[in-house]
């Protein structure tokens, strides 16, 4: 079976004919200037304005409001990134294999009894103790446990990374039906899938989704607003919605995890 569309999200113009050349759709992200043959977020109704706060779901949104029709459950959706793509297979024992014919294709067999497709956990407990005291003191202070390796989850590492409290601010203005299901997520969790990737063949299970991660981030600008400085916090509503999408995916549909590979296509040998 292969009825895979997949959506190489770049941020960068002169990517263009790379993208093409992996035969991905190529979506250009943001308010730039980009020349003819990318999919722009900008157009229809949209949020392209808000892409340096809220990353690839800029285009998610797109996405949701403009082209959901086109789908139906016989295709599977892909997202990928200029930095970041699915493999093919789960393993590869040849190493020499090139870069082109390493990643995502077709839609493997394993897929057959699955909804949606997450990138493979990373666990986040594997912190110096050292840049916990340069980087995460208020964290640190506010969960002494999390010193030690086994007292560190998702909470305490975005605590660190994104604002201290800032998850708990923004798990307080979920809906019932997620807010305490996702509070216990991130404070019984040292891992979590990554990157905001997923694909997925229900177009009724993205559209539900969309709404709430939507509905979700809408009220959380009403408190975090868009005065956001410094990469941690710049992009706080795509690293929200990071946490969200396997903790809702998983609570939501059947879900196979899935290797993904680091090749920044920026780079002169990428291809």
């Amino acid at each position: 079976m292969n009825n895979l569309k997949t959506y190489c999200l770049c941020m960068h113009d002169e990517l263009l004919e790379k993208v093409k050349k992996l035969n991905y759709i190529p979506v250009g992200l943001g308010v730039g200037n980009y020349q003819k043959g990318w999919l722009r977020d900008n157009t229809g109704k949209n949020i392209s304005y808000k892409n340096k706060h809220y990353g690839e779901y800029s285009f998610h949104y797109w996405i949701w409001q403009n082209k959901m029709e086109i789908f139906n459950d016989k295709d599977w959706i892909s997202f990928c990134a200029y930095r970041r793509f699915w493999l093919e297979h789960r393993e590869f024992t040849n190493s020499k294999i090139e870069f082109k014919d390493k990643i995502l294709t077709h839609v493997p067999e394993a897929w057959k009894n699955y909804n949606v497709i997450l990138a493979n956990k990373i666990f986040i407990d594997d912190i110096k103790p050292i840049k916990i005291i340069k980087s995460g003191k208020l964290a640190l202070l506010n969960n002494p446990k999390s010193f030690f390796r086994k007292g560190r989850n998702i909470k305490f590492h975005f605590d660190m990374f994104h604002g201290n409290g800032v998850l708990d601010q923004a798990i307080n203005l979920l809906k019932n039906e997620d807010k305490e299901d996702f509070r216990e997520y991130v404070n019984t969790n040292n891992s979590f899938n990554p990157a905001n990737l997923f694909i997925c063949n229900s177009r009724e299970l993205m559209s539900k989704y969309y709404q709430t991660i939507f509905e979700w981030l809408s009220d959380c600008e009403k408190v975090f607003k868009f005065d956001l400085k410094g990469y941690g916090q710049m992009r706080i509503y795509a690293f929200l919605a990071e946490r969200f999408l396997p903790f809702w995916f998983y609570k939501n549909a059947k879900c196979l995890e899935w290797p993904i590979v680091f090749n920044d296509l920026r780079e002169e040998n990428s291809l």
